[in-house]
């Protein structure tokens, strides 16, 4: 007769092996900061900002990692109460347990640069990459626009718990993570004391200025429209405030050249995000041509994968303003992909995506550690046979 209580323990603990194996990470408790609620520093909902930290050890107990979750933005009091109630406006919302894998990994197998340091994960519950900040708060919606204060509330509050004394320091992002790490990445070295060694890396966070496939920038409106809901003006960095309207700047090509701390460009050239919502976006495209396209590259026609490659060429030549200083760093591959640096696949496993048979781990650690320079740009789509191609759910409608 079989023992049902050992069964179901077998039954769990094979889950849990399976669990970890899918992930190659471990989980990680939430960290709220409630004192940042008297400073107004708060989520889109009122409720306090949130992150999650792995402490550093051995050698790397002194340098700390900081990455900012992605999640898009809203750009309008409707949208904005559309996320009011989920984990992007509200901490009440967020898991309290998050997987940490890839750069946040804490063994050296997955994570050799990085496994040590204090690996922190910063929840993403504002809206406008951590520069809004309106006082105001209407009554009848109770919508807090607060991104710039909760940036700075987290960080004070990483200083105070041994930030203050870091030796060195990485400030990255995924997507809208990504864009906060370079409109924060001057900002983020002077509120570290002088002698610390500070750099910034960019996980698909470089998002261009071009046309839709109706020939319209719509993606321009939508970021104006962001910057006009949130207050974001007063924070975006002056050197390019200066020159552009406020809400180009949330176009890292007319930025980039403007930041002084050494900066790390993570990217597809086909980014899949960028591909549904700034290329073919479903205003763009009534009729859906564009659908089983932006959910498995493979399903695109000759003539969507021409305006792709259209697309790619647009993207580099954005990238041209960053330059050639070897502070700069660049990894962009042709997949059809969108961040690559928090999932291990592609982060640093015997199959992820490589470039001169680097993987992105050991580009971005030569390039941290001043081991080696890294500006590598792929070849056009389908030739590196190295890329984890994303895949989409079919029930999925993207849109910004």
């Amino acid at each position: 007769m079989v023992d049902t209580r050992s069964y179901r323990w077998l039954l769990n603990a094979l889950v849990c092996v399976l669990i970890t194996v899918k992930v190659d990470g471990f989980y990680v408790g939430i960290t709220y900061v409630q004192n940042a609620i008297a400073k107004g520093a708060v989520c889109l909902d009122g409720s306090p900002p949130a992150y999650h930290i792995d402490k550093g050890f051995g050698a790397g107990i002194n340098n700390w990692l900081v990455h900012i979750e992605g999640g898009g933005w809203c750009n309008n009091v409707t949208t904005c109460l559309a996320r009011k109630s989920t984990r992007l406006g509200s901490s009440n919302q967020m898991v309290e347990q998050l997987a940490f894998s890839g750069i946040l990994h804490n063994k050296a197998t997955f994570n050799p640069d990085f496994y040590n340091w204090n690996r922190v994960k910063v929840r993403y519950c504002d809206g406008a990459s951590f520069t809004g900040d309106v006082e105001a708060v209407n009554p009848a919606n109770n919508l807090h626009f607060r991104g710039a204060r909760i940036w700075l509330a987290v960080v004070e509050d990483l200083l105070e718990k041994g930030m203050r004394s870091a030796e060195n320091t990485l400030l990255s992002g995924c997507s809208a993570g990504g864009l906060t790490s370079i409109l924060h990445c001057d900002s983020f070295r002077r509120l570290l004391p002088m002698g610390t060694k500070v750099k910034c890396l960019s996980d698909a966070g470089y998002f261009i200025n071009a046309k839709d496939v109706s020939g319209i920038q719509h993606i321009e409106d939508f970021y104006s429209d962001v910057v006009t809901t949130h207050g974001s003006a007063k924070n975006l960095p002056v050197s390019c405030a200066a020159g552009v309207k406020p809400s180009m700047c949330f176009f890292p090509q007319y930025i980039a050249q403007h930041i002084q701390t050494p900066l790390f460009i993570l990217n597809a050239a086909y980014d899949s995000w960028q591909i549904k919502n700034i290329l073919a976006p479903g205003v763009a495209d009534p009729h859906g041509y564009w659908h089983s396209c932006k959910l498995d590259v493979t399903k695109c026609s000759p003539t969507q994968l021409s305006t792709m490659q259209g697309y790619r060429l647009e993207f580099l030549n954005a990238l041209t303003g960053l330059g050639s200083s070897a502070s700069r760093g660049m990894f962009i591959n042709s997949c059809y992909a969108h961040c690559q640096s928090e999932m291990q696949e592609t982060w640093l496993r015997d199959d992820s995506p490589i470039l001169n048979n680097i993987s992105i781990a050991k580009a971005v650690g030569d390039w941290f550690y001043d081991r080696n320079p890294f500006q590598e740009i792929d070849c056009p789509y389908p030739c590196d046979k190295s890329c984890h191609n994303r895949v989409f759910d079919q029930q999925e409608h993207p849109g910004v």
